[in-house]
């Protein structure tokens, strides 16, 4: 089961976070106390799927398929959180590292830095809801 958070507690949007290393802590931290824990699954007027952390070969199908998956549940924001779904990271020059998340899948928008702060996403979650308003 994926899991999803319910970020302002109304249904507008639902983040999906598929961590992979180090920013997926920034993500947790970036959470409201006031998000609602759902299945990933959850309907939304909006979702949000995140991939924070360096993104390995060996995991590229895997990742490029669960954002698709998400895709398919309703309207949908990718976005690349960190250096690594950016353009590989501190690790672009490993052979088994992917050079950024859009030589996989169409991202809308990149969090830069390594890590991003927690505030970061909150303002790329914000710009989300006022872009899709009810």
């Amino acid at each position: 089961m994926v899991r999803g958070w319910d970020w302002y507690g109304d249904g507008s949007v639902v983040l999906v976070d598929i961590p992979l290393a180090c920013c997926g802590l920034e993500i947790e931290a970036a959470i409201p106390e006031t998000a609602v824990e759902v299945d990933g699954d959850t309907p939304a007027r909006h979702r949000v799927v995140t991939v924070s952390g360096t993104i390995t070969t060996a995991l590229a199908d895997d990742v490029a398929a669960a954002v698709e998956s998400q895709r398919t549940i309703g309207p949908t924001t990718v976005v690349g959180f960190g250096a690594c779904p950016a353009a590989g990271g501190p690790y672009w020059d490993a052979y088994s590292v992917v050079k950024g998340l859009d030589q996989l899948v169409q991202v809308d928008r990149f969090v830069p830095g390594c890590p991003p702060t927690p505030q970061a996403l909150a303002v790329v979650i914000a710009e989300v809801r006022d872009e899709f308003p009810r």
